[in-house]
């Protein structure tokens, strides 16, 4: 058979007998920030919003409120129940790794983290069992064996901890395992990737990779500077992951990653998720494909090897950012008027409303990743590991 390396390789699998294998192989999305909070928006949820967008509400305020009201909705709504299960079964995916944190104010960071968590184990615990919380590899292949699926919480900030150490194992004990060091802007722990004068770990941050590792806790850097990336491989005694980026080889983009990165992560036996985030994959229109993701996904194998590549898709809805099921309205503004965007997101990072993906729309659509990667000619045992074996290694080698 031709090699990966070779861009044109005839398909491995047939759309149907893709599909097929989707449903029936271990799928891992190492980065579905939504997890718990946004794959629901039922009629409740709509009427609510409606009536946010008619006082002024801006997106921020009104994506908390919803995330409190979905984790109600699952508690005490059958029908809600019934949609937010569905969403799972129908897009295959057995564990995906749900965000609990990621670029907000430093000051509000801890009770933000701590309410968000609550809210996703509120959710579990009424699912008897149908979502799980993972909180070890046997987790995992537990929740597999019964036709389940699992939620991984993860944060993408390290500012819920603060100046404490010691939070870092209080979350632990509530359930956190995956760990990135800091989103886009500049934390104590070091420089993200869209700041300006990028540079690496602090010392603090020294330490809170230190504990980090002392707990078997995942050390990710996909929105960390480069120089954060390099200092954590050289830090850390554990492999480092990047759950969630793309190739900047491939499309230049400042969340993306070097060659020379990807391939020191692989040398430590870490792993690498691709992301379709449609400006981040192409910058030649507002319009991506999933060729586009297929291509980081063929660049990165050829860099790290099969075994160290993944999926980490990062996009729940529509529209230029990781979204939700949550249908804003156009002219609801992200913030309110004149403050700071703590994301860190600018406009020529890609990410505003007008960039989409024309053949992926929601998280029931991840079928459509796995008949991508076998129409480019991905065989059954590759796909096996690109979708969720790879990711169950360096979970196992870290967390236990």
């Amino acid at each position: 058979m031709p090699s990966v390396r070779d861009p044109i390789r005839p398909p491995s699998l047939t759309p149907a007998e893709a599909r097929e294998l989707h449903y029936e192989a271990l799928v891992i999305d190492a980065q579905q920030p939504p997890a718990t909070s946004g794959f629901l928006f039922n009629d409740n949820m709509r009427a609510a919003l409606a009536e946010m967008h008619e006082r002024g509400v801006d997106r921020g305020i009104a994506g908390n409120r919803l995330a409190r009201m979905a984790a109600r909705e699952v508690q005490t709504n059958p029908e809600a129940v019934k949609d937010y299960v569905g969403l799972w079964k129908t897009s295959g995916v057995t564990i995906g790794a749900g965000t609990y944190i990621a670029g907000n104010r430093i000051e509000v960071a801890f009770e933000a983290a701590v309410k968000r968590i609550a809210e996703a184990r509120s959710m579990i615990d009424v699912l008897g069992g149908e979502v799980a919380l993972i909180l070890t590899a046997d987790d995992i292949e537990r929740v597999y064996r019964e036709g389940k699926h699992g939620v991984i919480i993860d944060f993408q900030d390290t500012i819920p901890f603060g100046t404490d150490i010691d939070r870092i194992d209080l979350f632990y004990n509530l359930g956190l395992r995956q760990v990135q060091l800091t989103y886009n802007l500049r934390n104590l722990v070091g420089d993200g990737c869209t700041e300006h004068n990028a540079s690496g770990v602090t010392y603090f941050g020294r330490t809170v990779v230190e504990r980090l590792n002392e707990l078997n806790m995942i050390v990710d850097v996909s929105h960390c500077s480069e120089a954060v990336g390099w200092d954590a491989i050289e830090l850390s005694t554990a492999p480092v992951i990047v759950s969630h980026s793309n190739a900047k080889a491939v499309t230049y983009h400042d969340r993306a990653k070097s060659d020379e990165l990807a391939k020191a992560i692989a040398d430590q036996d870490g792993f690498f998720g691709v992301t379709i985030v449609p400006g981040f994959v192409q910058d030649e229109s507002t319009a991506a494909t999933l060729d586009h993701f297929v291509d980081h996904v063929v660049h990165l194998v050829n860099v790290m090897g099969l075994d160290h590549v993944g999926i980490g898709n990062d996009k729940c809805g529509p529209g230029g950012q990781t979204g939700s099921l949550v249908e804003y309205p156009d002219d609801m503004p992200d913030l309110p008027h004149g403050a700071f965007d703590w994301s860190g997101f600018r406009r020529e990072h890609r990410v505003h409303d007008e960039y989409h993906n024309v053949d992926y729309q929601t998280f029931a659509d991840w079928p459509l990743l796995t008949m991508a990667l076998a129409k480019r000619g991905f065989n059954e045992d590759e796909l096996r590991k690109l979708l969720g074996l790879n990711y169950l290694r360096v979970f196992r080698q870290i967390v236990g």
